[in-house]
């Protein structure tokens, strides 16, 4: 399976709507993998607090009409990172005047909407996303020809729990787009490998480049297999990581490793 992590930057200075093609531009050239990925917020910058609201749009808004239209254009999986979302006032996915939610895309090669997961761990304490965005309550998978993707965001990451309950849902390559600050970039490294190594599953994360309101971002996006290893990682600027890697791995250590078999805590089925 050939997966590739676009390390977007978000700058100041340029309009969402010129960051939309360029990211569009991007996608159509990794028409050769299967599966895309793009970061957190990347149309507003995670930590652009005060554009939220003015960008936020509906689920099926301008960002999933550039993005399906460039999956489509690529035949590609696409996992679209996350977009200020404005739901409707009860909450539901239609546009409105209602909560705002960090929600992530994922779109099939034919640019149909596979799957939306609402951020379950809002950052910020008691500031910022923590208290402007709502938050999500559903663990979300999407079922690709190769493996069950665990979809999941940024300080998602701090939460071994969640991804428990993904992997309790059958995830097999877990896929974290973000938005992380470079002053806190051992951290990424660090969470990345130990949620691949205690899950048994690949980790796809996929950070952005540049400066967000002020916070330069880690970049350093990573992919990790089943043992914790490192198979590629990119640096601190704008680029393009793209790795091979063999699915029926995670199966293979599972297998030849059982620790999932040993759990005995929260085995309680996941919320669907």
């Amino acid at each position: 399976m050939r997966a590739s992590l676009i390390q977007i930057a978000v700058d100041e200075g340029e309009s969402v709507a010129s960051r939309r093609r360029r990211a569009a531009a991007l996608v159509r050239e990794q028409a050769g993998s299967d599966l895309v990925v793009l970061p957190e917020l990347w149309t507003t910058g995670a930590f652009a607090y005060e554009e939220f609201g003015a960008e936020a749009e509906p689920l099926r808004g301008p960002t999933y009409e550039v993005m399906a239209q460039a999956a489509g254009d690529a035949g590609v999986w696409l996992h679209a990172g996350s977009i200020p979302e404005r739901a409707a006032s009860d909450g539901g996915p239609a546009a409105g005047d209602g909560p705002l939610y960090n929600t992530s895309l994922v779109l099939s090669p034919s640019g149909e909407l596979a799957a939306a997961y609402r951020k379950i761990h809002r950052f910020g304490f008691d500031k910022g996303e923590a208290v402007l965005m709502s938050a999500g309550r559903d663990v979300v998978t999407v079922r690709l020809p190769d493996t069950t993707l665990g979809v999941a965001t940024c300080y998602d990451l701090r939460f071994p729990e969640l991804f428990r309950a993904l992997v309790g849902a059958g995830a097999e390559t877990l896929v974290i787009p973000a938005g992380w600050p470079e002053r806190r970039r051992a951290h990424w490294t660090l969470l990345a490998r130990a949620r691949a190594v205690e899950n048994q599953a690949f980790v796809l994360a996929c950070g952005t480049a540049g400066t967000h309101a002020g916070v330069p971002q880690a970049g350093h996006s990573i992919v990790v297999d089943p043992w914790g290893e490192v198979l590629a990682e990119a640096g601190a600027g704008e680029e393009v990581l793209t790795v091979e890697f063999d699915p029926a791995k995670v199966a293979a250590t599972r297998e030849q490793f059982p620790a999932l078999k040993d759990r005995v805590m929260g085995l309680e089925p996941p919320r669907r």
